[in-house]
């Protein structure tokens, strides 16, 4: 697959900002058609989805957002306001502020744990879930308690709640620690261009933005990591993960399907975390199989 560079997606995409919750959040969308919405992780932004809008904006509206504190979306100052629960209106604020009352939710890393979370608060506006790298909540607590492995792995969870100190670490060095987590966990070191990594930094580096980035961190013991009880989700979901993650064990998706009624996961091997940007025609293969389905099941229908 071409990689589209910074400035020919630039000029193919419409960017726009749309008021969700109080919060202005920054957007670029392609296509028209079903509402697909798109949700990136740490420390990324729209950016990281530029292999997958022009592919599925054959079929839909693909919109792909800068989440609350990302790039060129509003950074509110209170840390509170990084919360799972106004993430999660955020994103229902968008979806209706779109015209739309569902759509096919995608997630990876931290956009994946929002996913996750607005498919048990919100299943009746999801048509589809899909989620990259990102592991059902209950499954990720469970292993930040008794997996000694993944207590490693998460350290900088940890690292995170300190004030101050983590902002000025990522900023050393003109941000030479955004650059290092896609470049030192990558399997494949040239699915990051320079220009790739100068993005990341650039949107890193716009006032405020590390620390709204790490706000999300700081938030994440209260809830939904201390949540006991969870129904089976009745949304469709499908899993893609790249095995060689160096942030989130492949031992995280082990029996998933107790948590989804219809579960689907696909590995991508020789893959790191950022499975959608390594991997990307792998990725948008699967995405088809998964979106596909329930067209198939309905044409063999027909012909009995």
């Amino acid at each position: 697959m071409k990689k589209p560079s910074m400035s020919e997606l630039e000029s193919s995409l419409k960017q726009d900002y749309i008021l969700s919750n109080g919060v202005r959040l920054h957007y670029v969308t392609q296509g028209e058609g079903p509402l697909m919405l798109m949700l990136h992780g740490y420390p990324e932004f729209w950016y990281s989805w530029r292999y997958q809008i022009p592919e599925f904006a054959k079929d839909y509206k693909v919109v792909a957002l800068d989440l609350r504190g990302y790039n060129e979306s509003e950074k509110p100052q209170e840390r509170a306001a990084y919360g799972i629960a106004e993430l999660i209106k955020d994103v229902e604020g968008v979806i209706k502020g779109l015209g739309y009352d569902r759509c096919i939710l995608v997630g990876h890393d931290w956009g994946g744990a929002i996913a996750w979370s607005f498919a048990y608060a919100h299943p009746e506006m999801l048509e589809k879930l899909i989620v990259m790298n990102s592991p059902h909540l209950a499954k990720f607590a469970a292993a930040l308690r008794s997996n000694p492995q993944q207590m490693l792995r998460s350290w900088y969870i940890l690292f995170f709640q300190i004030p101050l100190l983590p902002e000025l670490r990522l900023q050393f060095d003109n941000y030479r620690a955004i650059a290092s987590a896609f470049i030192d966990s990558a399997i494949n070191k040239t699915a990051f261009t320079p220009e790739d990594l100068a993005a990341y930094k650039n949107a890193a580096a716009k006032p405020g933005a590390l620390t709204a980035m790490i706000n999300y961190y700081r938030n994440i013991f209260p809830r939904p990591l201390n949540q006991t009880t969870w129904d089976v989700l009745q949304v469709p979901t499908l899993m893609i993960w790249g095995k060689n993650d160096k942030f989130l064990g492949k031992e995280l998706t082990y029996d998933t399907q107790d948590y989804v009624k219809d579960f689907q996961l696909r590995y991508i091997p020789n893959c790191s975390h950022w499975v959608q940007q390594e991997q990307p025609n792998l990725v948008n293969q699967y995405m088809r199989e998964f979106l596909n389905s329930d067209r198939a099941v309905e044409k063999n229908k027909s012909k009995v």
